[in-house]
């Protein structure tokens, strides 16, 4: 089976990740910026994502290599701060104007922009009201929504709310290796449900301001039990509730799953019906990041859930310790399909960190691995289609080595090397073998 004649073919990344000069021009800073400033609890990540790989100030260069290569789309993400550097409020026209003169120079190329309105930066000013615990920024959010698509919807198609609201969730109030560092589990049935409220709203805003073709991305991991036994059916169960439902079922189903009220003990609360009703606002597409899938057992030394994962005994595993398991990605395209409906789905991230070296060499960065993870990943979703998967395209992640939030620099997912002392961009040798995929619409793939 061959991918359609439209299906689209694309590349990922995120503002805070790439751009650099979080200050500039008027810009204010982001919950990130600060994370990772001396007495932040990031600030083991300084200078963070200051400079990044200056896309802020090499778009133009970032444009010509994604022409290059053959990609179609180009999903980037705002900074909201770039453009309301108070959260709220008055508008900063040279961060809007940015975003526009990005826009423009996408489409002279002939690439599509898809628009991510947050991935994971809030501005500090929010932050420091509360951030996703506090009640009124879904209503924030949708202000924020309605200014950036008022100003760029007639030339951009494809908006996306939230990129992956449970790790906002998760790292940020479990964890605490996120912003804003907290620890309480207690914290994350208001935090979700203020990050579905937002999603509601921000549908709505996107709308009303002439958005034609608005969705979610939410991050998916197949949750397996270790063995057969009831107590690691069980906790795989739990696991696949918190992670894989958490926000599907709100939005399509307008409830939460069922094994949450049991999970979260008092600190699960009573929402009002009104508020699913936002929830459930339609979406046009379902945005899927996938990279691994966890083998889960019953673990009662861990104090919320009860569960943990293991890694598969011989399977290739990333550099960030990810299992490579691509059948994971058919069976979550299926899942999807099979549990919530015929919704279009859009693969907008998908991709491997393998170690790279820090300077690319005279004859170019190979990276076999990363090719083999793309090309065993892309006959999974050909496999899913041809069992009736509605995938409409595919987006790596990334296109740029780039700031990869709590572990620095440290991680390379890019398909185009950066050499972070010069900031010197060479494709990799993945990067070649996606645009002959591209090329020739993944006939290559075999």
């Amino acid at each position: 089976m061959a991918f359609p004649p439209d299906f689209l073919w694309g590349v990922s990344t995120s503002a805070y990740q790439i751009e650099g000069s979080p200050l500039a021009d008027g810009a204010g800073p982001s919950n990130w910026h600060r994370f990772c400033r001396p007495g932040g609890a990031g600030a083991h990540l300084a200078p963070g994502g200051d400079v990044a790989c200056d896309h802020y100030h090499r778009w133009r260069e970032d444009i010509a290599l994604m022409k290059e290569l053959g990609f179609q789309s180009y999903r980037f993400s705002v900074s909201w701060s770039r453009v309301l550097p108070g959260g709220r409020g008055p508008v900063n026209p040279a961060g809007l104007d940015f975003y526009a003169k990005l826009v423009d120079g996408l489409l002279e190329a002939g690439i599509r922009p898809l628009i991510t309105l947050f991935h994971w930066d809030l501005p500090a000013a929010l932050e420091d009201r509360g951030g996703w615990l506090d009640p009124d920024l879904p209503g924030r959010f949708a202000d924020y929504a309605h200014t950036v698509a008022s100003a760029l919807s007639d030339r951009v198609e494809m908006w996306s709310t939230l990129n992956e609201p449970w790790v906002v969730m998760h790292e940020g109030h479990l964890q605490g290796s996120h912003p804003p560092g907290h620890r309480d589990f207690r914290e994350l049935p208001r935090v979700s449900h203020n990050l579905l409220l937002a999603h509601g709203l921000g549908v709505q805003a996107c709308r009303a301001a002439g958005a034609r073709t608005v969705g979610l991305v939410v991050n998916i991991e197949p949750k397996h039990p270790a063995t057969d036994r009831p107590a690691d059916v069980a906790a795989a169960a739990r696991a696949d509730a918190y992670m894989n439902r958490h926000y599907l079922d709100p939005v399509f189903f307008g409830r939460y799953p069922e094994e949450f009220p049991a999970l979260f003990g008092e600190a699960w609360p009573a929402f009002p019906e009104a508020d699913f009703r936002t929830i459930q606002e339609p979406i046009d597409y379902l945005g899927l990041n996938y990279y691994s899938r966890g083998i889960t057992r019953h673990d009662p030394a861990v104090p919320f859930g009860q569960w943990s994962s293991v890694p598969h005994p011989s399977h290739l595993r990333t550099d960030m310790d990810w299992e490579v398991y691509p059948e994971g990605l058919t069976e979550t395209l299926l899942w999807l399909q099979d549990r919530y409906g015929p919704i279009p789905v859009y693969v907008n991230e998908n991709g491997a960190a393998f170690p790279d070296p820090a300077t690319a060499p005279p004859g170019g960065v190979r990276d076999p691995l990363r090719v083999e993870y793309f090309r065993t990943h892309l006959q999974a979703v050909l496999s899913a289609m041809a069992r009736g998967a509605d995938v409409r395209g595919y987006s790596a992640w990334s296109l740029l080595d780039n700031f990869e939030w709590a572990l620095g620099y440290a991680k390379r997912f890019g398909i185009v090397h950066v050499d972070y002392e010069t900031l010197k961009r060479t494709p990799k040798a993945s990067a070649r073998f996606l645009s002959e995929v591209v090329r020739s619409n993944g006939q290559v793939l075999g």
